[in-house]
């Protein structure tokens, strides 16, 4: 692993280990606990891998893990689904090249404009690349200026987001920083990656409170509760497509419910 995934490797063990509650009868009896969830060489034996392997990993250390250890990781940490394939990516020896950020074919952004539908185009960093006016008419895309188009910055630092999610706000904050968490980790050490969080976290404390809980999910549809400023509220049922041709490419579409 390159050192930057190293760490996040190691971070993404320790958050989930210090979530956890030990089960009754699951564990030797020990010392008494001063601090939330497992210790490390409970963790270890639930496992059954050794403590100091077990603290290597934790601390970043440069170790590869097998696919046996990591499963048997994701168990003893009870990881969900998108968990466990989170601490598989970050295992994995080969690196990224260095991100550029991406450009829409023309066929893609003539499909996009002419769609009735609000629908818009991101790439791996979740920057706002193409929109058309339905989208620009219920999320006001067309405000931002070129540096504040990126998802995370139009949820956390634009004045009149908070108010177009209302109530939801906070439950879609989270469940976008848990799913953009899966995509940061992978460029942790990526300077258009950095620059990003470090901004959101100067500017947004509700992002800096929750990044730190570094939580991973999955999932690419559902549905939207939106407050249009002259249609009042409306539910969306919202789902994304990967392009074939390039994949950090993701078309999002939102259907009226």
């Amino acid at each position: 692993m390159p050192a930057s995934r190293h760490t996040e490797f190691g971070d993404f063990l320790r958050s989930r280990r210090e979530k956890l509650i030990p089960a009754a009868g699951q564990l030797r009896s020990g010392r008494r606990r001063r601090t939330p969830g497992l210790r490390r060489e409970e963790v270890a034996e639930l496992a059954g891998i050794g403590v100091d392997w077990y603290v290597r990993l934790e601390q970043g250390r440069t170790v590869s893990p097998s696919d046996a250890t990591l499963d048997a990781l994701a168990r003893a940490l009870r990881l969900g689904k998108a968990e466990a394939a989170h601490l598989r990516a970050l295992a994995r020896s080969h690196d990224h090249r260095a991100f550029v950020p991406e450009s829409v074919p023309p066929a893609i952004a003539r499909i996009v404009s002419d769609l009735s539908l609000p629908a818009y185009v991101t790439g791996r960093r979740w920057d706002i690349l193409a929109w058309n006016r339905a989208a620009a008419d219920l999320l006001g895309f067309d405000r931002l200026t070129e540096a504040d188009r990126n998802i995370l910055v139009f949820m956390f630092i634009e004045p009149e987001t908070k108010r177009l999610f209302g109530s939801t706000w906070e439950t879609e904050a989270r469940r976008m920083i848990a799913l953009f968490r899966a995509t940061h980790d992978l460029f942790a050490g990526d300077p258009s990656f950095i620059e990003l969080v470090e901004r959101l976290r100067a500017c947004s404390p509700e992002f800096a409170s929750w990044w730190v809980a570094h939580d991973v999910r999955g999932g690419a549809s559902g549905q939207k509760l939106l407050t249009h400023p002259r249609r009042g509220a409306q539910r969306y049922e919202y789902a994304t497509f990967q392009a074939n041709d390039d994949p950090s490419l993701k078309l999002s579409i939102y259907t009226p419910v």
